[in-house]
């Protein structure tokens, strides 16, 4: 099947490394809205083009695999590019899935192609685990746990406050709150007692840095909820030993039948979070390929894809070695 990749930044990256490892996919261009001579790519011989020449490409590209951000980017090219290809999007704003949806679903249909949408680890994944747990064990209770791991988007916000330089927020597990739920015991955890931050910032020279900590430590929506410390670092410090971008997490859900307790817990420890999202992402652009191939269309999420779709194997050999 021949991919299109658009936009190259950390995913898009991460995306072409799964390509190429996939002996069912062929990288076909990586598409970027930015100047294509100013792009170069790990893939020797694969082209580099303008955005705009996907409008003369719908029958060069099976799926193509978005790879904009979800404030912005996604909202607007999903629903687009759906009218025109079969295509896959990592969208991770929980609260908007629903409107994000019924977008990619009205022009997918209409044109007949497949909008698959929300793939990664959380949403996508970790999604999947929450579904099979409470469809099995229907009396219980879903605790998803974040990190330790990177949040580029946290990260983001701090390198936004002045008088930082450069700046990387890590997302903590509290141990103590996922011992609880691994015992059984169903607390009711709030925000502040699952999860902590750490910063690591480094202040431009002269900053403020009691004001710098304050703005980080009361900022709403990203740590005003959340116990968080701020260490100050030089940026030497900085790029040997925060440059990466791990992350991972776990999904622990505690339920019963009658009188007994049961534990399902699905975790992940990834040493690059832009890598295993590309790796989904290209999962799914295998089962779009083949679920359109079979006559489907419209939005679908990881929940509405069959596992045999995501593999390169047969059901014969999935069922000889997996099942």
């Amino acid at each position: 099947m021949k991919i299109g990749i658009l936009g190259y930044g950390n995913l898009g990256r991460g995306v072409e490394k799964a390509v190429n490892a996939s002996s069912d996919q062929e990288l076909v261009a990586v598409f970027t809205r930015r100047d294509p001579a100013s792009v170069k790519i790990a893939s020797p011989g694969v082209k580099v083009l303008s955005v705009d020449a996907l409008n003369d490409m719908k029958d060069d590209i099976d799926v193509l695999i978005l790879c904009g951000g979800s404030a912005t980017d996604l909202p607007e090219m999903t629903p687009k590019y759906a009218a025109a290809f079969n295509v896959i999007d990592s969208f991770d704003t929980h609260a908007k899935i629903p409107e994000h949806f019924a977008a990619v679903d009205e022009a997918a249909s209409k044109a007949g192609k497949i909008g698959v949408i929300s793939c990664g680890w959380d949403p996508g994944m970790f999604s999947l685990n929450r579904v099979y747990a409470t469809s099995i064990l229907p009396e219980g209770e879903a605790y998803t746990f974040w990190g330790r791991g990177v949040s580029q988007g946290h990260s983001d916000a701090i390198r936004r406050i002045e008088g930082v330089q450069d700046a990387r927020q890590y997302t903590v597990p509290v141990p103590e709150a996922v011992e609880r739920v691994r015992r059984g015991e169903n607390p009711s955890l709030t925000t502040r007692e699952k999860h902590t931050r750490e910063c690591f910032v480094v202040a431009k020279e002269g900053a403020d840095k009691a004001r710098i900590e304050k703005e980080i430590k009361e900022m709403p929506n990203y740590f005003s909820d959340y116990d968080t410390t701020v260490t100050f670092i030089s940026q030497e410090e900085l790029d040997a030993n925060h440059k990466g971008l791990p992350h991972g997490g776990s999904v622990i859900y505690t339920g019963s039948t009658g009188d007994n307790k049961h534990v399902i817990e699905y975790s992940l420890k990834l040493d690059s979070n832009p890598e295993f999202t590309g790796a989904v992402l290209a999962a799914c652009a295998r089962a779009a390929y083949r679920m359109n191939k079979e006559g489907m269309s419209g939005a679908k999420t990881m929940l509405d894809i069959a596992p045999a779709y995501l593999s390169p194997m047969t059901g014969e050999e999935l069922r000889s070695h997996y099942l």
